[in-house]
């Protein structure tokens, strides 16, 4: 694994890959162990350099679906039907917790197990989302769409989704 250090409107983005693709997005100053293996140039990386100019694009408000190759090794069954659900909330968009878990309790053919305990799972997988803003975990809000629970912060929630709000007002109008 190999990692870099990229700026943001949000704060400094680590990013790493791996042979397979992009493998963590963290923000920086949010205390997290440091990834295994070398810190690199942007430039001297195929796949973080994608990651970067992505990431830019996003928060320039010029790309709206991340097209960079992903490497995701870890998560439970759950974690993963709930990465995968992230993945479809559309730019713009919010799911409730409760819509996530729905929708992967029945990807994983088990509908009946989406109730409250599922709807807490769903946060925690959030949590543990190694992929924040390419997956984007901060599309998802609590009932009654209440900005709530974010790993990097609801500060940084807001930002993201007032952005993407932004983007869509301004494509809209034009």
């Amino acid at each position: 694994m190999r990692w870099a250090l990229v700026p943001s409107p949000v704060d400094e983005l680590l990013i790493a890959a791996d042979e397979q693709g992009l493998c963590a997005v963290g923000f920086h100053r949010v205390p997290r162990d440091p990834p295994p293996g070398p810190r690199v140039e942007v430039d001297d990386d195929p796949v973080l350099r994608a990651a970067a100019d992505q990431l830019a694009a996003y928060f320039a408000g010029r790309l709206t679906v991340f097209t960079v190759p992903l490497s995701v090794r870890h998560g439970s069954g759950f974690e993963r039907a709930v990465w995968a659900e992230l993945a479809r909330i559309p730019y713009g968009e919010t799911k409730t917790y409760g819509e996530v878990a729905a929708a992967a309790c029945a990807a994983l053919d088990r509908p009946g197990e989406a109730g409250h305990g599922a709807a807490r799972a769903v946060g925690i997988a959030c949590n543990r989302n190694p992929l924040p803003i390419v997956v984007p975990c901060h599309r998802v809000v609590g009932a009654g769409r209440k900005l709530v629970g974010f790993g990097g912060g609801l500060d940084r929630k807001r930002f993201l989704l007032e952005l993407e709000a932004r983007v869509e007002l301004e494509r809209a109008l034009s």
